[in-house]
């Protein structure tokens, strides 16, 4: 049952998830809230490997998450069916890209989600840091690296792991 379930919300992730991997974390959110498979705390612990290691946000917590929940098998029904809608759409709109490319309509329609996926990131990006910074030390981190990657343009990759390596020393040492 539990294997239907995860299809079943995770086909909805995928079919409704616009913006990349970023935007499937408030229907993760709301998983968390009403499935007991995982807490808005290790989904926050999700994310924040998900966002270091290789591959796609979305689908690394989509795959942590499957795993958590219903092991080896729930991962990969999990990460299936998050790709599953993006694979059937992608594959129908190859094949009617050139007929429609010029049509005020579709053009619209892309236009439209554009600042919907941009608020769906925003909304993420507002709860991750509410629901994680609690303590002067996360403020002024956060603060040191926003500035230092406006200021010194150097690949976010570095500033991502900087900060990973910070916050991990700061946790081990219960700082943070």
């Amino acid at each position: 049952m539990i294997y239907f379930q995860l299809i079943y919300e995770y086909i909805k992730i995928g079919l409704f998830s616009f913006g990349g991997g970023y935007a499937t974390i408030p229907f993760l959110y709301h998983l968390a809230e009403n499935y007991d498979w995982f807490t808005t705390k290790q989904l926050s612990d999700m994310i924040a490997v998900a966002s270091i290691t290789p591959g796609p946000v979305g689908v690394n917590v989509a795959t942590f998450s499957g795993f958590t929940t219903g092991g080896i098998f729930g991962a990969l029904i999990a990460t299936g069916a998050l790709i599953l809608p993006s694979f059937v759409i992608v594959a129908a709109v190859a094949k009617l890209l050139a007929k429609f490319r010029e049509n005020k309509y579709v053009q619209g329609a892309i236009y439209a989600l554009k600042p919907a996926g941009c608020g769906l990131l925003a909304a993420v990006a507002i709860g991750l840091f509410r629901e994680n910074v609690s303590q002067l030390w996360a403020y002024i981190l956060f603060g040191t690296l926003f500035l230092m990657s406006i200021k010194v343009k150097k690949d976010p990759l570095i500033y991502l792991g900087l900060s990973g390596a910070i916050g991990l020393v700061l946790g081990i040492l219960k700082i943070l």
